[in-house]
């Protein structure tokens, strides 16, 4: 059985200056474009079996610019919603929540169409995923990649190993990273963490 690949899409302007950007489709920085053709080799070098792809335009330039080819577009991919913190950074939030955590506290409410999420309904939208990821691998030969966002890959690979979705707490994920999700003794464990290629 092949492994699973989570791709953080390359840097964005809001990514780089931390604000925080679900459903708001930023494109990459010339720096974002550059760490995802950095990132070819170490995909390109396995067998590929399927790859998923959010629908956010960072995240599809970046599969691009990988040369991942017959992407299948999941909406489930998408960001964390963040509602009502939408664009904003932490520091501005804990500026009137100084204890914030989004992981265990959520966000504020937003819009009708974007009212946020909770770390558990993100971790549904994960476990959704990862069942794809399981057919995926159960009928393809070769690995599975997951090209997608910082807190939403958090929160799957929290699910993949079997914790909570707050768990995705305990993974720190930078842009334009390539992390892989393998198997020890038929258990899911991380063969590869917020790796990217030497300059």
């Amino acid at each position: 059985m092949g492994d699973v690949f989570l791709v953080r899409h390359g840097q964005t302007e809001w990514s780089r200056s931390g604000r925080h950007t679900g459903w708001t489709d930023i494109p990459l920085t010339e720096r974002g474009r550059e760490e995802a053709r950095r990132l070819a080799p170490l995909i390109r070098s396995h067998r590929i079996g399927a790859v998923f792809v959010s629908p956010l335009e960072r995240a599809r330039e970046t599969a691009e610019l990988i040369g991942l080819r017959e992407v299948q577009v999941d909406p489930d991919l998408r960001e964390w919603d963040y509602g009502g913190y939408e664009g904003i950074t932490t520091v501005d939030i804990q500026r009137t929540r100084p204890d914030w955590f989004l992981f265990r506290d959520g966000v504020e409410p937003g819009p009708p169409d974007h009212p946020g999420e909770s770390a558990e309904q993100v971790g549904e939208r994960a476990d959704r995923v990862l069942a794809k990821v399981g057919a995926a691998l159960d009928n393809t030969e070769g690995s599975v990649v997951l090209v997608a966002h910082g807190h939403f890959l958090r929160v799957l690979t929290a699910r993949r190993l079997g914790l909570p979705a707050s768990g995705g707490a305990l993974f720190q994920l930078a842009t334009g990273t390539v992390c892989r999700l393998g198997t020890e003794h038929g258990r899911p464990v991380i063969a590869g963490w917020n790796v990217r290629p030497e300059a």
